[in-house]
């Protein structure tokens, strides 16, 4: 049991060390296994793989640009507003104030009079005022150089962490099933032990297929929703937000706070009126609530078959371990567990504890 806890923090802090080569290899994995079928059935269309590998991963690409370049003019709408927004909604957030510090203002009033005419009545002099000693914080100032530097390199690691996915994925997507025959022969010499493996194998690639085609549904259906109520409530730019909600759904939580947040203080800066503002924010975030409840949930259950309880535990925990990249994997990650502790004998309690 102590070498077990010892082996479990041990791993624990190994997976926070090397979480950027981690996560990048888990989400080159996830895409390789999203995108194989495309590549296969351009394979059986006897197209060379390597052509199909290349087609696959250049209109991934080319719809990424074109769908950014499509919504360029209403992002950088959104992002000059973003100033005046926060500025405005400070204005609204200080004028609800108003009332009650000036209800808070007249409390003290009369307390310090009720104060003032028992000190009379007892005869006691007024206590003799304290000096107060202001205390200056020189903070440092606002550096324009440190604050670009620090931002470009950001941008910087992003960008490598983006292409290090992409390669991956191409090369795993290159490579075809030939890692899958390595590990079949490293199974063992025994047919029973390579058929467990085929099986394992098999499961989690049909598992995380599933469970992509769900977050492709879903997303899809919180955008499309998001987008109709969004313009029937005629804000600008719906279909920037709407893209915007699809994305940030990912994040199981915190992605639909965020979005609630940001279309709340966009329908404030359009609409002028707080009233509009809960409005729209509180469509979106029932709409990702009606959808991540019911749809979500239903599709998962029939994909993994899980523990509701057990999948937001591992969400925790990732997302403690790696924060949003570990939300967007931790689901990924408790069904290949829970898909490799079925097939073997002595992790038969951890599948016990994962379903259903």
């Amino acid at each position: 049991m102590a070498l077990f806890i010892l082996a479990a923090f041990a791993v624990v802090f190994a997976l926070d060390w090397a979480q950027s080569f981690v996560v990048s290899l888990l989400l080159g994995i996830l895409f390789a296994y999203t995108l194989n079928p495309l590549v296969a059935w351009l394979e059986r269309l006897r197209i060379p793989r390597l052509a199909g590998t290349g087609v696959v991963m250049t209109g991934i690409v080319c719809a990424i640009v074109l769908g950014t370049n499509s919504l360029s003019g209403q992002i950088q709408t959104i992002l000059d507003q973003v100033p005046e927004a926060v500025g405005r909604l400070s204005v609204g957030i200080a004028k609800l104030r108003q009332g009650e510090t000036s209800t808070m203002q007249k409390m003290q009033a009369a307390a310090s009079q009720i104060e003032k005419a028992t000190s009379e009545a007892a005869g006691l002099a007024s206590p003799p005022k304290q000096r107060v000693t202001r205390v200056v914080i020189d903070t440092p100032g606002f550096k324009l150089g440190n604050f670009l530097w620090a931002n470009s390199m950001g941008a910087a690691a992003l960008i490598g962490q983006a292409s290090m996915v992409f390669f991956l994925t191409f090369f795993l997507l290159l490579s075809g099933d030939s890692y899958k025959r390595k590990l079949v022969r490293l199974a063992g010499p025994s047919l029973s032990q390579r058929k467990v493996t085929v099986r394992i194998l098999d499961d989690i690639d049909e598992s995380i297929q599933r469970y992509m085609f769900m977050l492709l549904v879903t997303n899809l259906l919180v955008a499309l929703l998001t987008w109709i109520a969004l313009s029937w409530l005629g804000l600008e730019n719906a279909g920037a937000w709407a893209v915007a909600a699809g994305l940030l759904h990912l994040v199981p939580y915190l992605g639909p706070i965020v979005t609630a947040v940001v279309i709340g203080m966009a329908a404030f800066m359009q609409f002028d009126t707080l009233s509009m503002m809960l409005l729209a924010g509180g469509t979106s975030l029932a709409i990702a609530t009606v959808v991540g409840h019911f749809v979500t949930t239903w599709m998962t259950g029939r994909i993994a078959r899980m523990n509701t309880a057990a999948v937001f535990v591992s969400l925790l925990f990732w997302a403690w371990l790696w924060g949003v990249w570990g939300m967007l994997l931790s689901i990924p990650i408790i069904v290949i567990v829970k898909v490799v502790a079925q097939h073997v004998e002595q992790f038969g309690a951890v599948a016990e504890l994962l379903g259903d």
